[in-house]
């Protein structure tokens, strides 16, 4: 193991813990009816809620006993916060030394640039999700208490509090119909919503604002802040657009804003969902699916190319649109280095959904879009679906399992893999040419 690298120990350690999960999945206690799910079905569950992403080939609340939503339960905060900053906890409590090769694994798995400070770092990452996650399953057990009674409102709270702020996006509401019957509750909608949010702008954004006295904004938190707030603003206003007289037409006013400012939260990698997917207009699925593709920051518990990556490309078209040779964000140059970075982990994202959608048009019957939508949402690690996944052949299963994987690990590999080859100055540089552009 000391000689494997730290992206391929991140990579092995996510596909252990999902194995693992598979197991326990497919006892017969894990189920509601006492019978084994299979285990095709137990690791589709599994690699879903590791990898945060919510898509499910069976109804959560139906199929899993309590005992099996416990499992997922534990999956999902692995996955989200990531099994070495839970490592990390143990560590922590057992007052043992973090040592180097753990504080390297720990940078790799939070997407950091060096080891100074990041255990610090880690401590302030569990404090901040422990603390979200508690003071809203507070809030939302009791707005279920008065629906559900208190224990069976208590474990709802506790349940979607952690799938929101992990953005994994599992309900227990039963029949695939997640949050759609609270589609005008502001409670469940604000709460729910934030919890999207904070787990989704980034860890080391989180930290950052936290201790804005103590010093500036970075830049990398001011991007992602100022992209965050301009998908939101844009999504909102796109799905009102879009849906007004749609699948917001039976709804009063405020609540039509609520349902738009909601499902233009949800694409942010979270999976949950107040109006109907199936039902939407194709203009507001197909803006779903860029949504989702862009995702959320990086060092959080979403995914998609993050909201840094595309905020770096649009500022690189914006800054060459303009005749600058350099690119420039909110005051700054950046590196050359990052910007092909950018580029190359979109490339390599969009190469994966296009492969993956062109199979599933093989092995699968649904239309194009309806599979596209699947795809990115796999990837995009989201959960959202216009109801294909129960469907899904076998094989398209298998597909959906390693789009969810890759989205889970890929592109931070892929990031990890480009630093780490970036380093090594070659000693011999080749004679520079020229290739028409446009």
């Amino acid at each position: 193991m000391s000689r494997i690298s730290p992206a391929r120990t991140i990579l092995l350690g996510f596909a252990a813990v999902i194995l693992a999960g598979a197991f326990l999945l497919t006892l017969p206690g894990a189920s509601v009816s006492g019978e084994s799910a299979g285990f095709l079905t137990a690791l589709f569950t599994a690699t879903s809620a590791v990898c945060v992403t919510g898509l499910v080939v069976v109804d959560t609340a139906t199929q899993w006993s309590a005992w099996g939503q416990v499992i997922i339960l534990g999956l999902i905060q692995t996955g989200g916060l990531g099994f070495m900053t839970l490592a990390s906890l143990v560590f922590l409590l057992l007052g043992k030394r973090v040592g180097l090769k753990e504080r390297i694994l720990i940078r790799e798995s939070l997407n950091q640039y060096d080891v100074a400070g990041i255990v610090r770092l880690v401590k302030r990452v569990l404090i901040f999700s422990f603390l979200v996650e508690g003071l809203f399953a507070c809030v939302l057990a009791w707005r279920w208490s008065l629906d559900f009674g208190w224990r069976r409102g208590l474990w709802l709270g506790v349940f979607h509090s952690i799938s929101a702020f992990n953005n994994a996006g599992f309900d227990l509401f039963g029949d695939f119909r997640s949050l759609t019957g609270y589609v005008g509750d502001p409670v469940v909608v604000f709460s729910i919503t934030t919890l999207i949010v904070l787990g989704g702008i980034g860890f080391s954004v989180a930290v950052n604002v936290w201790e804005w006295r103590e010093r500036r904004l970075t830049v990398h938190s001011r991007l992602a802040l100022l992209v965050t707030a301009y998908l939101l603003a844009g999504g909102t206003l796109a799905v009102l657009l879009f849906e007004w007289n749609n699948t917001l037409a039976a709804l009063s006013v405020p609540d039509r804003f609520l349902g738009a400012y909601f499902q233009s939260v949800t694409p942010r990698t979270a999976g949950f969902n107040t109006l109907d997917i199936a039902k939407l207009r194709h203009s507001t699925q197909f803006l779903l699916t860029v949504l989702m593709f862009i995702g959320a920051s990086p060092g959080s518990t979403g995914g998609g190319i993050k909201t840094t990556t595309f905020g770096l490309l649009a500022a690189a078209v914006w800054s060459q649109s303009r005749g600058k040779e350099d690119t420039e964000v909110l005051g700054r140059r950046i590196p050359e280095e990052q910007i092909s970075k950018a580029l190359a982990v979109t490339l390599m994202s969009g190469c994966l959904v296009t492969v993956v959608t062109l199979l599933l048009t093989l092995t699968d019957s649904a239309d194009f879009l309806t599979l596209l939508f699947e795809t990115v949402s796999a990837f995009g690690t989201v959960g959202l679906s216009m109801g294909v996944t129960p469907t899904l052949t076998s094989l398209g299963r298998i597909l959906i399992i390693i789009t969810m994987f890759a989205g889970r690990v890929g592109p931070l590999t892929a990031m990890i893999a480009l630093a780490q080859s970036a380093r090594p100055k070659n000693l011999i540089r080749r004679v520079e040419d020229r290739v028409l552009i446009g």
